[in-house]
């Protein structure tokens, strides 16, 4: 079963861990966690992604587009990367979820990843 894990950190951490020379133990927590769910033959695919701030959002709305610079959603935790896993179960899904470090501080969403539209 593919799973995709959303890693979503509060706005100031995910920015201060960007620049904050001293998150040192930080970054290694992610090199640990990333060393060992990719050594446990799991990942299919999976990228940190840029500030939130360079994203650009579109909607459609009437039949025109509407362009909207940085993220549209007034959230405090913003998406900082992903994963898609392919494991056993939801269980195994939750337990990879719980060890990531984006769940210390802020969540790890586990969404089941659906079949593809032309296969069905």
């Amino acid at each position: 079963m593919e799973f995709m894990l959303l890693f979503n950190q509060p706005a100031d951490v995910l920015e201060q861990r960007r620049d904050d020379p001293d998150a040192a133990e930080y970054w290694e927590s992610w090199r640990r966690y990333m060393h060992e769910i990719y050594g446990a033959g799991v990942v299919k695919s999976g990228n940190a992604l840029e500030s939130p701030y360079l994203a650009t959002t579109v909607r459609v709305r009437d039949g025109k587009r509407q362009v909207h610079d940085g993220p549209f959603a007034d959230t405090k935790e913003l998406l900082g990367g992903y994963l898609v896993i392919d494991v056993a179960s939801l269980d195994d899904a939750l337990r990879w979820a719980a060890l990531s470090p984006s769940s210390q501080t802020g969540s790890t969403e586990v969404r089941p990843v659906s079949a593809r539209l032309d296969e069905e």
